[in-house]
């Protein structure tokens, strides 16, 4: 009797070992298969970097729109070509500094 429980046993846990492994194959499969993926599909960037990140979308939207405000006010009431030139590009270079007083960030 011990002796035929000993074969079932030995049979069940080698039935047992050959799932477990074909398990570990399909896993590992998976995974390499995962990990290509992940090498020749481009990465999404989280997030953004540079000056205008540190920025909420909101404050972003602020600031373009503002500027644009400013550039019509511009273009509307100034009618010296040459002056209007200088007032733009007086703004576009003082802006940075402007964002920076008015929402106080500072790098």
């Amino acid at each position: 009797m011990s002796k035929e429980r000993a074969r079932r046993r030995e049979a069940r846990e080698a039935v047992l070992a050959r799932e477990r492994a074909a398990r570990r194959r399909r896993v590992a499969r998976r995974e390499r298969r995962r990990a290509v993926l992940r090498r020749i599909t481009p990465r999404l960037r989280r997030g953004s970097a540079g000056r205008l990140a540190r920025h909420s979308r909101a404050e972003r939207a602020a600031i373009v729109l503002l500027t644009a405000a400013a550039l019509i006010l511009i273009w509307s009431f100034v009618d010296d070509l040459a002056l209007r030139l200088a007032l733009v590009v007086l703004l576009l270079l003082v802006l940075p500094a402007i964002v920076v007083i008015a929402l106080d960030r500072r790098t």
